[in-house]
């Protein structure tokens, strides 16, 4: 396939950032979205321009590192689906392709399609974990006995890989999908109740002190959630908060 490229290119935060054309041949249809990004910056290398710059890991739809908005939608066209695992046989000969890095105060650009996510990980390190005693009088987790629909809801809410789709998806990139499935993920375990009450507020706070907006309630994040974390989270988010407000 031969395609046109219009990629959001900026040299950092502090600079005005562009989107710039870009013309790529013979791309063969089972190649990812990164493997041709791959050959585009190969031709640039080559041709002494400077490379677009985009965040990568695993490559196998497990770290969320990413993270681009493809046609305007989070990680592309497919539904629950990284921009990893998203093979160009998704597109058409001739089409053109605009790619833009993920949108959000919160998340400022690095550099071309890199953003800097480090909010979600000072959120996770206000209250996501549980405080566990590994002295070597460790109780095993298989000998707590716990409900299959709980255990089940917790598995679901613990998919969420923190890409950041759901903050790029709401038109007021609010995180409460995220900070909903973190919360979630120990709510419904006996493990995690122990510390619920500070772990929502202080989350919740560090969630609001990133800039992070307010949910929207359109669910435009579970719709593009690569692993279709359930918007039910939400709904959990708020009544833990609740909760941990009542004395």
């Amino acid at each position: 396939m031969d395609l046109q490229l219009k990629i959001w290119r900026q040299k950092n935060k502090l600079n005005k950032g562009e989107i710039k054309n870009y013309s790529i041949k013979n791309i063969e249809p089972d190649m990812s979205f990164l493997e041709m990004l791959d050959i585009l910056n190969q031709g640039l290398i080559s041709s002494g321009e400077e490379p677009v710059a985009f965040d990568h890991d695993c490559r196998e739809g497990i770290c969320g590192a990413c993270s681009l908005v493809i046609n305007g939608a989070p990680h592309g066209p497919d539904k629950g689906t990284t921009t990893c695992q998203l093979h160009m046989r998704r597109f058409n000969d001739g089409d053109t392709i605009y790619i833009e890095p993920f949108r959000g105060n919160s998340f400022p650009v690095i550099k071309d399609l890199v953003v800097d996510r480090s909010a979600f990980d000072r959120i996770q390190q206000a209250g996501g974990y549980v405080s566990v005693n590994t002295s070597g009088n460790t109780v095993d987790a298989n000998a707590t006995p716990i409900p299959k629909p709980d255990a089940d809801k917790a598995f679901e809410a613990a998919a969420c890989i923190g890409c950041g789709a759901c903050v790029a998806a709401c038109k007021n990139s609010s995180a409460m999908l995220f900070v909903g499935a973190k919360v979630s993920q120990y709510a419904h375990l006996p493990q995690g109740k122990v510390e619920a009450k500070e772990r929502v507020t202080n989350m919740v706070k560090q969630m609001d002190k990133e800039g992070f907006g307010n949910c929207t309630n359109t669910g435009a994040c579970e719709a593009h959630c690569p692993k279709e974390i359930s918007v039910e989270n939400i709904a959990n988010l708020n009544r833990e908060y609740l909760l941990s407000k009542i004395k």
